[in-house]
């Protein structure tokens, strides 16, 4: 998100606390797709991440008055979207990701059947690799590698300190790799 795009989301922002549901409603237009993203990659099912992206709205809309401007909108929403799921996966005590091949448009007609095969293979077994590692390395993976979020808004959202968000991605990335290395038939002992 840049300067452009913060700045707009301010505006809607100030319009919206003072009662314009308009503005409100761009601002869910500009952020639904990634928050709905975001929470179908933690929750794994399309029905449960379009009423957690709603929920998620809903709430942004009745804390609106309390968010800080020295936040990042973008940040603050995905917080609230991180912690609705969170509560859901508590609730269903059973944590699952959605392979991340569901969501990739592999068809480039560049490549050849052998390479979007390979391709392919190779995006499954990074979702397997994904799913075998635990909830908080994957979630740390999510805000970084997908959201491209910053360690310190990554921080932000998990409430940690960025020092903390480094060490738990290097950890979260070296877990990553090892399931990888051991689906690939490589020896690690």
């Amino acid at each position: 998100m840049d300067d452009a795009d913060t700045e707009r989301d301010n505006a809607s922002i100030v319009r919206a606390r003072a009662g314009d549901t308009r503005a409100f409603g761009e601002i869910v237009r500009r952020h639904q797709d990634r928050v709905f993203s975001f929470i179908l990659r933690l929750t794994g099912t399309r029905d449960e991440a379009m009423d957690l992206t709603q929920e998620v709205f809903m709430k942004a809309w009745q804390a609106l008055p309390e968010w800080r401007s020295e936040a990042r909108f973008s940040t603050w929403l995905l917080q609230i979207a991180r912690n609705l799921s969170i509560d859901l996966l508590r609730r269903r005590q059973v944590i699952q990701f959605a392979p991340l091949d569901d969501e990739l448009d592999i068809a480039d007609t560049a490549m050849g059947p052998e390479a979007c095969y390979a391709t392919c293979q190779r995006d499954a077994q990074l979702a397997r690799a994904l799913q075998r590692i635990p909830a908080g390395q994957r979630e740390i993976l999510l805000l970084r590698e997908v959201e491209d979020l910053t360690y310190t808004d990554i921080a932000r959202t998990l409430g940690i300190r960025p020092g903390t968000v480094k060490s738990r991605l290097a950890r979260a990335r070296a877990a990553l790799l090892e399931r990888l290395g051991r689906k690939a038939g490589e020896d690690h002992g």
